[in-house]
């Protein structure tokens, strides 16, 4: 049986941009700026032409300098394509999911019932040879998972949160409706590292990467939840681990966890 792909019937649609193929990953303010020289209208034909040598040299230079830049960005990609989401969606296939509607966070569950979601959770996980790669509950625990799922290393939660705030501030009204306060107020909280990830920043992900989100819950009675870009055909799955409102988990197959490695974190970002 395929996974069912449905939003809720609430959601407004509009154009999504996606991230590839309008601003990529990285966005705009990467870019290596050019270099202007300006020179004096007496300068000696020696200094003038020495001066538009170096101008070449400096140009070429920078030119190089945006082709390394864009070539990086590139292997980047390519390397952060999931190559175990569409595995795990194979073995899960005999699970359905339910409609997904984005929402803030609500209210924290006390201990005994995180105690219980947990065990429930790991029992699915066993059930199905699944595995988490454990991530950090520092409070930016969806956006590193996220990290992980497309980067591989949740160092880039930083610039995962970066670009779901920009989808939520570009497509406002895609979002505004979801959100039981002010828009400004809210987008201003979010943006700060360690505000807790919650349901409309994971839509907001999936619209902005292009990306189907798979959620394994530890909820009673809700097994697997979809989150799947407007409007968009998604290019990858990304698949974590929720357990009972609280934290987030990248998923794997066992098997894959054993051999996964972390990626070493580009400098640039």
């Amino acid at each position: 049986m395929a996974f069912l792909s449905l939003l809720s019937a609430q959601a407004p649609t509009a154009s999504v941009r996606l991230l590839a193929t309008k601003d990529g990953y990285f966005g705009p303010q990467m870019a290596l700026r050019s270099c202007q020289c300006l020179f004096g209208d007496r300068m000696s034909e020696q200094q003038d032409s020495t001066s538009k040598s170096s101008s070449s040299s400096i140009s070429s230079s920078t030119q190089e300098s945006e082709e390394e830049v864009t070539i990086t960005i590139g292997s980047l990609l390519a390397q952060a394509k999931n190559s175990s989401g569409h595995s795990l969606g194979r073995r899960l296939s005999q699970l359905g999911s339910i409609p997904h509607t984005p929402r803030v966070n609500g209210k924290i569950p006390n201990l005994d019932n995180a105690t219980l979601d947990h065990e429930r959770l790991s029992e699915r996980l066993g059930n199905y040879g699944l595995a988490e790669f454990q991530i950090e509950g520092d409070g930016n625990c969806q956006f590193r998972a996220l990290a992980d799922q497309i980067f591989r290393n949740p160092d880039y939660h930083k610039h995962v949160r970066k670009l779901v705030m920009k989808q939520l501030k570009e497509f406002r009204k895609q979002y505004e409706g979801y959100v039981p306060m002010e828009y400004k107020v809210y987008l201003k909280k979010m943006k700060r590292s360690g505000e807790w990830g919650d349901h409309l920043t994971l839509q907001a992900a999936a619209d902005r990467f292009g990306a189907k989100i798979c959620l394994l819950t530890s909820f009673r009675d809700t097994c697997l939840i979809e989150i799947v870009p407007r409007d968009v055909t998604p290019t990858r799955e990304l698949w974590l681990s929720f357990w009972c409102e609280v934290h987030y988990n990248s998923l794997y197959a066992t098997d894959d966890l054993l051999t996964r490695k972390t990626k070493k974190k580009h400098w640039l970002f």
